[in-house]
């Protein structure tokens, strides 16, 4: 069975900020998300998700979209849009820092496809089916000659070694 991922957007009441997690091993801004289980459904996937790594108790409001992956980069991913309904914001061993940033002004360090997918959620359209956009061996490529020191430590990551990453009693 081939991985799939969950990822949730959480916006400001007002729709006008979105929620954005820095990693640590990476400093770069993604929306809250990650793997998901074995057996576990995208919509409790994502609550879990976005728990672990904002603090913050949600509710799925809807599916956004299904992602298809495009190539090794990539997976399927299941987005939702979320409704904070408990808990506060809160770091945890991935997350150097999270915040909400207006829609006028993301972080420049906005890892692909995550500007694309929140265009998607400002959409309030049914839930759509396609393929993962902005995730390509040639952005690769180019963000490798743009940030080399970036690039790989997210490839070394993809491999399992990891960067300022803080144990927890968890883990």
């Amino acid at each position: 069975m081939s991985k799939e991922a969950v990822y949730g957007v959480v916006f400001s009441d007002d729709r006008t900020k979105v929620l954005l997690v820095q990693r640590r091993d990476l400093p770069v801004w993604v929306l809250p998300g990650g793997g998901l289980d074995p057996e576990e459904s995208p919509s409790l996937g994502v609550i879990r998700e976005v728990l672990e790594e904002t603090g913050l108790q949600t509710r799925p409001l809807r599916q956004i979209a299904e992602y298809l992956p495009v190539n090794r980069l990539t997976q399927r991913t299941h987005f939702f849009e979320c409704q904070v309904i408990g808990g506060k914001i809160a770091l945890n061993p991935e997350a150097r820092d999270i915040a909400f940033f207006s829609l006028q002004a993301l972080p420049s360090r906005l890892a692909p496809p995550f500007a694309l997918w929140i265009q998607d959620a400002l959409r309030d359209s049914p839930c759509i089916t396609k393929k993962t956009e902005g995730v390509t061996y040639g952005v690769l490529m180019k963000l490798l000659c743009l940030h080399p020191i970036l690039i790989l430590r997210y490839l070394l990551t993809k491999i399992g070694i990891r960067f300022n990453y803080r144990k927890t009693t968890r883990d």
